[in-house]
């Protein structure tokens, strides 16, 4: 086994339960995307793990026992994460689900997410890209009744972003159940599959009734999957806007795949800053309104960013939004702390009064890493407005 000695620093950062590691950890090393042992700098062993560069950092501590990279410690991993989601299997309502989540399960650097009857697979790292035919192989013993597999890149090396692993290739599109509604989904046309997993609470929520009757308006919609929920939940009238103009054929197939009908519901291909300064000219208005933008994003226009801008949706979303009426507001910037995301919250309400009704963070089946605080990446404010 391969030995890469660490400063004394994170000798006892591993003890106290630190798991990433920077390259100020280490000690001078060539190795890269390798299975370690880390030792003291008197050469004792420490902890066992892997180095990998990204945009974490260097490399991960797996245990603190010595460990050799085998088929069985792989096994091992993926049937406690099968049984931590027992509830989730016996689910009929439910067949979209993450069952692998990095760190959370004890093995940081990939996501295995499970949709009707395939798997897919994300790489964040060359480490576990370059081990994933063992990683695979570990998983079709645990997952024995999956008929198929597909990955997804998710860091700078391979040219390619998404393809086919193994066994049955699914449909180019196909249909999967969460909470009793249809999403319509792609496993394998670039990095995207048509909803968001780990949202599946709030559209929980909106499918039981949040929304009730009421109007609401969905920023950011991608395939207007939290419309939809808001429908099966009683919402009257929903309008979805989002600058992808794929957006809307996608969004429709959700409604359709439901047998809901189309009136009474709009698809808006536009930046959302316009089209918000445009519904404040024409005078309309939400019960709920839904902001969930990407952590980044740039068009012609302007760059906008959720630690710096988001502030400004709900500055401009409250223009719109009916007496007592919600906002759903969530980001998963990893970076950007609950605290400071309460404050663009606060700073956009300005002096409008609120109550925050609920928070959400990743669900069960996302199971994070306490001590490393970008594991629990996600932040779901629903407040409602006074006045």
């Amino acid at each position: 086994m391969k030995q890469v000695v660490i400063s004394t620093r994170c000798q006892q950062d591993i003890g106290r339960g630190r798991i990433l590691l920077n390259e100020k950890d280490l000690q001078p090393t060539n190795l890269d995307n390798e299975f370690v042992h880390f030792q003291s700098q008197n050469g004792k062993f420490v902890a066992s793990g892997y180095l990998s560069k990204q945009n974490k950092g260097v490399g991960w501590v797996l245990s603190k026992d010595k460990l050799n990279w085998s088929e069985s410690y792989l096994v091992e991993k993926f049937a406690v994460a099968r049984a931590k989601r027992r509830g989730y299997f016996e689910d009929s309502d439910t067949t979209a689900f993450r069952v692998f989540n990095q760190e959370g399960d004890g093995f940081p650097g990939f996501t295995v997410d499970l949709y009707g009857d395939y798997l897919l697979f994300s790489w964040y790292n060359s480490f576990v890209y370059n081990h994933r035919n063992e990683i695979v192989a570990g998983f079709q013993k645990v997952f024995p009744e999956c008929r198929g597999a597909y990955e997804k890149i998710r860091f700078k090396g391979p040219e390619y972003e998404s393809a086919h692993l193994y066994g049955e290739e699914a449909p180019e599109q196909f249909l999967v159940k969460e909470n009793g509604v249809v999403y319509q989904v792609f496993l394998n046309d670039g990095l995207m599959t048509g909803i968001f997993l780990d949202q599946h609470e709030v559209r929980n929520d909106l499918a039981n009734g949040l929304a009730k009757g009421q109007r609401l308006l969905n920023l950011f919609s991608y395939t207007a999957a939290f419309s939809v929920a808001a429908v099966a939940g009683g919402a009257v009238e929903t309008v979805s806007v989002d600058l992808a103009k794929r957006s809307r054929e996608l969004s429709q197939a959700h409604f359709l795949a439901n047998e809901m009908s189309l009136e009474g519901h709009s698809f808006v291909i536009m930046d959302t800053f316009e089209y918000l300064r445009y519904a404040a000219r024409k005078g309309l208005s939400f019960d709920v309104i839904v902001i969930d933008p990407p952590s980044f994003a740039r068009n012609k226009k302007q760059v906008f960013s959720v630690n710096k801008d988001y502030h400004r949706l709900v500055e401009e979303s409250l223009k719109l939004l009916n007496p007592k009426g919600r906002m759903i507001l969530s980001t998963n910037a990893a970076q950007l702390s609950l605290e400071k995301f309460q404050l663009q919250i606060q700073k956009g309400m300005g002096s409008s009064s609120y109550k925050i009704e609920k928070i959400h963070r990743l669900p069960m089946d996302f199971p994070s890493y306490a001590l490393e605080s970008t594991s629990n990446y996600l932040k779901v404010i629903q407040i409602r407005v006074d006045e």
